[in-house]
């Protein structure tokens, strides 16, 4: 891969289908190809209060993937406490989530690094205040969009939904990431057969349960 600079938005079909999982061994996958690679969570929701600062674990993960020095305001520009809704814990904050500080953020780590990989919080249209959700984020951005659909009862319609949303929003849906988190779902390879055909957009990586993601052709 030659070192261009370039980003990902990583995206999911809902919470707790392993975005920062993905997120950070893509942030690796790209550290092994010898290239300056770093993380970035523009909203946490949900963290400790470790030698006086806010720490959240996503965050905590894709630093330890990172091999970019930057700081934590830029790779975290905005964290609370609380483990609710983002844009419900940034008002009970009293602070308004801003896209354009997350752009100048964003920005100071793509001047560091080869690539970034920024990782939603939630799924695609979750809010981050009562104007804006993370999809405009991404637009905002201006990134290719990865998606990290949860393999588990109800993921193919929540991943075709999701993908229409990527698409109607004017963004390139790049791949998908099937991460199979319920080991005993039923007909699961029926189900990700089906994703395969229906989404358009290829299979970057599939993922058994507890095994590390092989990416394909990144």
């Amino acid at each position: 891969m030659q070192k261009n600079k370039t980003a990902y938005f990583i995206t999911g079909t809902d919470t707790d289908v392993g975005k920062t999982y993905i997120a950070s061994t893509l942030v690796k996958h790209f550290c092994q190809q010898g290239l300056q690679a770093v993380g970035m969570k523009p909203v946490a929701a949900g963290a400790e209060l470790v030698n006086g600062r806010l720490l959240n674990s996503d965050v905590i993960e894709l630093i330890k993937a990172s091999n970019v020095d930057a700081d934590l305001a830029l790779i975290n520009p905005y964290v609370f406490a609380p483990a609710i809704a983002p844009h419900i814990a940034a008002e009970q904050a009293a602070i308004k989530v801003s896209l354009d500080n997350i752009q100048q953020s964003f920005d100071a780590l793509q001047a560091k690094a080869d690539v970034v990989v920024v990782e939603g919080a939630g799924g695609f249209r979750v809010p981050i205040n009562r104007q804006e959700t993370m999809a405009d984020l991404a637009v905002k951005l201006n990134l290719p969009v990865i998606l990290v659909v949860g393999v588990r009862l109800g993921c193919i319609n929540h991943a075709l939904m999701t993908a229409g949303s990527i698409r109607a929003a004017g963004l390139n849906l790049v791949g998908w990431v099937a991460n199979r988190i319920d080991q005993n779902m039923p007909a699961i390879e029926e189900n990700i057969a089906t994703l395969k055909a229906m989404i358009k957009a290829p299979c970057i990586a599939d993922v058994a349960w507890g095994e590390e993601p092989q990416f394909i052709d990144f």
